[in-house]
């Protein structure tokens, strides 16, 4: 078993398999842009270790990640457009750059990025009970991590319609009946289960046949991806600095109906390059 130090994650490798796990509890693994950077390093290491042959998601206390940390209050999206993708807080090394599989251990409540990133793995495991949220349009932002195109191809485009466009809570039961997740399970059950089947994978398969038929099950979608996400770097940033992202976060921590102020027949971006 080998460790490695972290401050907002933890990553051990067992047995063929890295288990990474979200370590912010006391904030419900809410997200930054150092646990951006640290899962980025982390996914890293484990593609270019050969002991690694599996990769397992998951998060620390009741939570899985409750979504983008909104300690800034109203000017937790306020970016510039030309913001990098890491100052975003996207980590330099996703789960579809691994070689390997990665599973999302969906151990307790996913909120916002905290459901897009696990979306960007190659199964997930959730708890039955968890509450999922893509709460982007109640917090006046968009989608992010290329989920608008990952989602829609999962669960097809009228599901994919109604979680995103509504951000509307959803219980990892309902996750499972839609195919967003590949099993609902008792809290306490869903990392033994994540871990179980990549132990599987790490004993009984070989690593170059789980390599070549990775890469081929996300060649054609990855080009679709990858321009979703450079829009998205674009637009988000731009809705980040207009008054209903500063509302949206603002009527949220203060428990309160928003106030929206944006309109659509004036106060549209140019969505073409």
């Amino acid at each position: 078993s080998a460790a490695m130090t972290y401050e907002t994650i933890l990553y051990e490798v067992d047995q063929g398999v890295a288990l990474l796990t979200l370590n912010r509890p006391e904030r419900l693994n809410a997200w930054n842009t150092q646990m951006a950077a640290e899962i980025g390093s982390a996914l890293s290491n484990a593609e270019t270790d050969d002991q690694v042959r599996a990769v397992v998601i998951t998060g620390s206390g009741r939570a899985f990640c409750a979504g983008q940390d909104l300690s800034e209050g109203e000017d937790t999206f306020a970016e510039t457009p030309e913001t990098n993708s890491q100052e975003q807080g996207m980590p330099t090394t996703m789960p579809w750059d691994v070689s390997k599989p990665v599973v999302a251990a969906i151990n307790g409540h996913a909120v916002g990025v905290g459901l897009t990133f696990p979306l960007t793995c190659d199964v997930r495991f959730v708890s039955e009970d968890a509450k999922l949220q893509f709460a982007f349009v109640r917090r006046g932002i968009a989608p992010e991590l290329g989920s608008s195109k990952l989602l829609s191809r999962m669960v097809g485009l009228q599901v994919a319609s109604d979680l995103l466009m509504s951000g509307r809570f959803f219980s990892g039961e309902e996750a499972k009946q839609i195919g967003l997740a590949a099993k609902a399970l008792p809290p306490g059950e869903v990392l033994k289960a994540a871990l179980d089947w990549a132990l599987d994978v790490a004993a009984n398969t070989a690593p170059v046949s789980v390599a070549v038929t990775k890469k081929m099950m996300w060649e054609n979608l990855r080009p679709e991806v990858d321009e979703t996400v450079r829009t998205e770097l674009r637009l988000i940033p731009w809705l980040g600095s207009q008054p209903d992202a500063a509302e949206g976060v603002m009527h949220f921590i203060e428990k309160r109906a928003p106030s929206w102020s944006g309109r659509v027949t004036q106060d549209m971006p140019n969505l073409k390059i």
